[in-house]
């Protein structure tokens, strides 16, 4: 059941205090009468109102005193003012303390009916923005980016670290490995967290299109340019922009961007006006951008202004032991989303994940657990529902940007994770098919951190 707005109404005139309350009564809110100052401020301590109307001349405590004591008491009651002719200028001094409207006496009934409408029509507004950003906050704490592993552990002392500061922060790793999310967690961990994280994607767009996207132009700059723009950076003013796959902003463009990292200033296409705005840049790369610095391609002061923080994210492929926390959180989202009822998945065909090399990253799990999700036949997700490219093993011939080493190491851990997996994680048995001793097998399990399928899944 919706609970009732309560109201307090505020006057040593009984009839008209009394007349406000039936009328408020009768539109289905919650309100009752005060007589005096004093009495009101008791109630107003006692009670949760959303609004207070009360007048301004009073013989004990009169309603300025009253407005000063409630804003103290509770800054999100809001309260208006009655007022008559003679004391508009009174007013006038109870809207500069915070009173959220006014009043003249005499007025009609729904004129003060209309009055509390809008009010609580703003709270009401008020109140869902404040949900939808806590529920923002909530989705991305840097506690929900999933993932135990030694190279995550890292990646999480760093958000940490950064996130209280304004220094910009670049973040590298490929395509699918949670840049964004990464971003969006320095953001809402950050004393900005209550202004705006605007995202620019620097590879979807032109030049032309890219520099009135980042600055705004004024109409007529350009052909297309039928109206005046603002630009992401004047909307993110306080917050945040993250610029993903900053490599792809053209060379013209990179020094409007570096005199906004500089000096907080910029000019709107078309425009020769200079304009101030604060922001801080989390920028973010799937390429090698010192390598583009090299190749001119990349301004080096930029690069150096992007990079005073560097976050790498590494790839699925070198953070095998949270595969099974992935799949766990994955598997909980889409059978919610879905409305599926799938209880786990089984051994084989988590083994099966763990051996693959995720050219794609998270976002390709993510994607196989959602479909796997979706068309499995039964409650329990095997291997045949997981449709995974055979050449896109751990154990393979690419040896792009691999030394030989790497290649021996990720052969005898999936050799290792294959033997195990066999005898159902009997070490004994394992060490005995691989011809070397337990002592041996012990420490190669260590130094690959290999670990067997968790049961909770």
């Amino acid at each position: 059941m919706k609970m009732k707005k309560k109201i307090l109404v505020v006057d040593d005139d009984t009839a008209l205090a009394e007349m406000c309350t039936e009328l408020l009564n009768s539109r289905g809110y919650d309100a009752e009468a005060a007589y005096c100052g004093k009495d009101a401020y008791v109630k107003a301590k006692n009670n949760n109102y959303s609004i207070v109307i009360t007048d301004l001349v009073m013989p004990d405590m009169d309603g300025i005193e009253l407005l000063r004591k409630i804003k103290l008491l509770n800054g999100q009651i809001d309260v208006i003012v009655m007022t008559s002719y003679a004391t508009v200028s009174n007013a006038v001094e109870a809207m500069k303390l915070g009173a959220a409207d006014y009043i003249t006496k005499p007025f009609k009934r729904d004129e003060l009916a209309l009055i509390v409408d809008k009010i609580l029509q703003m709270q009401s507004l008020e109140n869902e923005v404040d949900r939808l950003r806590f529920e923002l906050e909530l989705k991305y704490k840097f506690e929900n980016i999933i993932g135990e592993s030694h190279k995550m552990k890292g990646v999480y002392a760093l958000i940490n670290s950064v996130s209280d500061t304004e220094a910009n922060v670049l973040i590298q790793g490929d395509t699918g490995t949670g840049k964004e999310l990464v971003a969006r967690a320095i953001h809402y961990n950050s004393m900005r967290k209550t202004k705006p994280f605007i995202k620019v994607d620097c590879a979807s767009l032109t030049e032309t299109l890219l520099e009135s996207e980042l600055f705004g132009h004024e109409k007529g700059s350009f052909t297309g340019a039928t109206r005046d723009r603002i630009g992401r950076f004047r909307m993110a003013d306080k917050g945040t922009v993250f610029l993903d796959e900053v490599s792809n902003i053209p060379f013209p463009v990179q020094a409007k961007l570096l005199r906004v990292l500089q000096d907080g200033e910029l000019e709107a296409v078309g425009s020769d006006k200079t304009l101030r705005v604060d922001v801080r840049i989390i920028a973010a790369t799937n390429t090698d951008l010192e390598s583009r610095v090299q190749k001119d391609t990349f301004r080096k002061d930029l690069f150096y202004r992007l990079k005073v923080i560097t976050i790498n994210i590494p790839p699925l492929r070198e953070r095998l032991d949270d595969i099974s926390l992935l799949t766990a959180h994955f598997l909980k989202k889409y059978c919610k989303k879905n409305n599926r009822n799938i209880m786990g998945i089984s051994r084989p065909a988590l083994h099966k994940l763990m051996y693959y090399d995720w050219p794609g990253n998270v976002r390709e799990l993510e994607n196989l657990i959602e479909r796997a999700v979706v068309l499995c036949k039964t409650n329990i997700i095997e291997t045949e529902d997981l449709q995974l490219p055979s050449e896109k093993r751990l154990f393979s011939t690419d040896v792009n940007g691999k030394t030989f080493h790497d290649m021996i190491d990720v052969a005898e851990r999936q050799i290792i994770s294959d033997t195990l997996s066999k005898v159902n994680w009997d070490k004994e048995k394992a060490a005995e098919l691989l011809k070397i001793s337990r002592a041996s097998l012990y420490n190669k399990i260590k130094k690959h951190r290999i670990q067997t399928v968790r049961d909770d899944i």
